[in-house]
């Protein structure tokens, strides 16, 4: 798929020019300049030899990818035998990607990371025993790789570095419904630390940095929180934003394309996006890919004029697109904006009433719809990595679907 090159570091010259002595009450000049009084030595300058300048090297390429039509794999299933299962469904069908777990939701880094931060929070499990060898025989079979990092429900980071977390106005620590503590997106170490994980991704091969959970909790009240001083002069979606370009700034220079995954909701809805923080336009215009998470199951009865989404996945997975696109149309023209790539729901959502069982005609018909909103790409969501092989086309079938697309669109274009 895409070729990495390694990222040069600049020629740093003011430190050989420097004499950067500080001290609290006064600062000395970066250069000393010589004075007016000072003649130069009536001595013959002998001529020095040349040094020949380093030459600069590009910065890598990022290639571009055809459609991406992907799954989500865990840290457990990529390092077990399990996985053949998921490269055999991969090569028998239209499947060309993969989204795996390097940091999952539980702060664990799923493969033995030789990093600082990871070595000092004990962060890493071994589910991954041989990351190396897993994306070489990935690349092989042409299998595009994101690497997924859970961004801000980090517990194990919480609990290791309690001064980084999410606390309560009493001062103490927030803890979700399950217990689970996350950590403060204001806090710009966390920034750091997750730049530093998607950096050793990028390194080990992976085509996209993928940052899931890129938001704030929303089990906490405002009125109940203490997110620091920083709050007070910046708004959670603005952050949240603020974190985003800076993620795309720093890893796009190293060759890898940056997307996030994002609620379904915030595309239209103002409410969810302040709660969570989540601005669809301005992310969109820092990344290379936005994933907005358009499970039908996800949707209250009755938005976009549908009764229960989750039994109208078609309806409901193209209304939510369409909705995309009219938010992110209003992105000047020649200003960066993201491509559109959704997820979609490949799972039965049992707690909802009413509900559908999820099979090969749920999963084609959302696919479908992705296809007639103007998207070429899609992911699949089943959190046990258990795929509906019949809602899948084999890639021949898939390129006889897009030819026709092409001509149907060409026939309507015509006339």
């Amino acid at each position: 798929m895409r070729k990495k090159r390694s990222c040069l570091a600049g020629i740093c010259l003011i430190l050989c020019l420097s004499g950067c002595a500080k001290t609290q009450d006064t600062e000395v000049p970066a250069v000393q300049y010589m004075q007016e009084e000072e003649t130069p030595s009536e001595e013959p300058v002998q001529e020095q030899p040349e040094i020949p300048e380093e030459e600069e090297q590009p910065e890598p390429e990022r290639v571009p990818a055809g459609p991406v039509k992907g799954i989500y794999v865990t840290g457990p299933i990529a390092g077990h035998e399990r996985m053949s299962e998921l490269e055999q469904l991969a090569a028998s069908s239209e499947l060309n990607a993969m989204v795996i777990d390097i940091k999952n939701d539980e702060g664990i880094v799923t493969y033995q990371m030789e990093q600082p931060m990871v070595e000092e929070l004990e962060a890493a499990v071994r589910y991954i025993p041989d990351l190396p060898e897993l994306v070489k025989r990935l690349k092989e079979q042409d299998v595009y790789l994101i690497a997924r990092i859970v961004a801000f429900k980090d517990p194990l980071l919480a609990q290791k570095r309690p001064e980084w977390c999410v606390h309560r106005k009493d001062g103490s620590v927030f803890l979700d419904k399950n217990g689970l503590a996350w950590v403060n997106p204001y806090c710009r170490e966390v920034w750091e630390y997750l730049l530093d994980l998607a950096k050793e991704a990028a390194a080990a091969g992976f085509d996209e940095i993928q940052f899931d959970y890129i938001r704030f909790p929303t089990e906490i009240r405002d009125e109940e929180v203490d997110y620091g001083e920083d709050s007070q002069e910046k708004s959670k979606t603005e952050v949240i934003s603020e974190f985003t370009a800076y993620a795309y700034e720093t890893l796009s220079p190293l060759g890898v394309w940056v997307s996030a995954d994002v609620f379904g909701t915030i595309i239209d809805n103002e409410y969810d996006a302040s709660l969570v923080g989540q601005d669809y336009r301005e992310m969109a215009m820092n990344l290379d890919y936005i994933c907005p998470m358009v499970y039908p199951s996800h949707y209250r009865d009755g938005v976009y004029g549908i009764e229960h989404p989750d039994l109208q996945p078609y309806e409901t997975v193209l209304a939510a697109l369409q909705a995309s696109e009219e938010v992110l149309s209003g992105i000047p023209k020649g200003e960066h904006r993201a491509q559109v790539r959704a997820w979609l729901q490949d799972f039965t959502a049992s707690w909802v009433n009413p509900h559908q069982s999820y099979g090969g005609e749920q999963i084609r018909s959302q696919i479908q719809a992705v296809y007639d909103s103007g998207s070429a790409e899609w992911l699949l969501w089943n959190a046990k990595c258990s795929y509906t092989e019949e809602g899948l086309l084999t890639e021949e079938e898939a390129l006889a679907g897009t030819k026709d697309q092409e001509e149907d669109s060409q026939m309507q274009s015509e006339e």
